[in-house]
């Protein structure tokens, strides 16, 4: 059961909420998700939602890559063992990846611009989407979600950070293929041997043609859940200013004098949240009808580092850092194979490397170029409520704003 009946007669929509997940369509870096597919073919399609392409391309690369081995190769090459690559490699089957490699990469730039394109139509249109799916097997809605704790859960186990976000379908394809990468590449049990001072060991039992999907796969599934809470965090506040402005802003109310004489106004400030619903529809119960909901339009400032449940500016300053740590650790853990401290501990070493100086890179690009947008500082006010009600009602109305986590409660007595 969804919350609104898509009639069809809009052209586009900004977005799909159904038991399986969130779709939305969202303006992209059209390099970024271009470098993604670099990474992983398949990997800037799924940014995309597009997941039948994505998934051809992800089984594509994995059979392919098995095939002719290139991954061994890629470490041979590292390591300065050239004719050791040249050997390793399937020539039958090689001249077949480069073309569906190249046109991941193309596809998922062309397909981006297009998107972007669509999203400024569909955003002008401002079509109605359901916000609210409820199914047998699963209930999905909008709401917001904690940017970094999606990271965190990210980091843990790929999948975890894109079930938190409600990434259902990928979720699950990504845990099936975290399970099989770590098996075949006995990457846990080289680390249980790393942790217990046995260098050797560690590095004989790793299976480097299964290992280098690792880094690629891992870094993907952190920037996925992090772009994903955030996109999701913005989709939600722009749902509910429609709303709030198309169901509380028909009543007339007059600011100088209330309708009544023993009425008075009660004003309140909320953050975009499931909290500001509960307390209208609470006061709605209460037999108070006469509310307005402004919400109001943040100043300019500067862009912050990381996005959270109260600000959302919709620019990562992790993409070049997940890309070039993902770049970094696949070169370290190859070289690791030749050099002394084993492949786990030079491809970590590569992937905070890497991620630092993107870190850098994208800090360096947003001070230099100085943009600016909207964001919320801390927890700012983001909506004005104005609820008339009589004067015996005070305390009750303004005991419903309090327990529904209003940031601010004054009163308008015109008695």
């Amino acid at each position: 059961m969804d919350n609104f009946q898509n009639t069809n007669k809009a052209r586009r929509y900004i977005a799909h909420v159904s038991i399986f997940g969130t779709t939305q369509i969202h303006l992209r870096n059209p390099w970024t998700v271009a470098m993604w597919s670099v990474a992983f073919p398949g990997f800037g399609h799924f940014l995309l939602n597009k997941y039948f392409r994505a998934f051809s391309l992800f089984l594509w690369e994995v059979y392919i890559n098995q095939v002719i081995k290139l991954n061994q190769a890629m470490v041979y090459s590292f390591t300065g063992n050239f004719e050791a690559a040249k050997e390793v490699l399937d020539l039958k089957m090689v001249l077949m990846y480069i073309p569906v490699y190249l046109f991941a990469i193309w596809d998922s730039y062309r397909t981006t611009v297009d998107l972007n394109n669509i999203y400024t139509l569909a955003k002008r249109e401002d079509a109605l989407f359901n916000s609210f799916s409820l199914g047998a097997l699963e209930i999905n809605y909008l709401d917001k979600r904690n940017p970094l704790m999606a990271i965190f859960w990210a980091m843990t186990i790929p999948s975890i950070g894109q079930l938190y976000v409600h990434r259902i379908i990928l979720a699950g394809f990504t845990l099936i293929w975290t399970a099989i990468f770590v098996y075949y590449s006995h990457f846990l049990e080289a680390c249980i041997y790393l942790l217990n001072g046995n260098l050797v060991e560690s590095n004989e039992i790793l299976d480097v043609q299964w290992l280098l999907y690792l880094p690629s796969f891992y870094f993907f599934t952190i920037y996925d859940s992090y772009v994903s809470a955030v996109e999701n965090n913005k989709l939600f506040e722009a749902e509910q200013r429609k709303y709030l402005k198309s169901h509380y802003q028909s009543y007339i109310f007059n600011l100088k004098k209330v309708s009544k004489v023993d009425n008075m106004q009660i004003f309140a400030t909320f953050e975009h949240s499931i909290y500001l619903e509960l307390a209208i529809t609470e006061l709605e119960e209460h037999g108070i009808k006469n509310i307005l909901a402004v919400p109001l339009n943040n100043r300019i400032e500067e862009r912050k580092i990381f996005d959270n449940l109260h600000q959302s500016d919709g620019v990562s300053l992790i993409s070049k850092g997940m890309i070039l740590a993902f770049l970094f650790s696949t070169v370290g853990a190859s070289r690791g194979f030749a050099m002394e401290w084993g492949p786990i501990i030079w491809g970590l070493f590569g992937a905070g490397s890497g991620f630092i100086i993107g870190f850098i890179i994208d800090i360096f690009m947003k001070k230099v170029i100085k943009r600016k947008q909207r964001i919320l500082r801390g927890k700012n006010s983001e909506v004005i409520l104005i609820v008339e009600c009589e004067q015996h009602q005070k305390d009750h109305v303004e005991s419903i704003l309090w327990n529904q986590l209003a940031l601010g409660v004054a009163e308008l007595n015109q008695t």
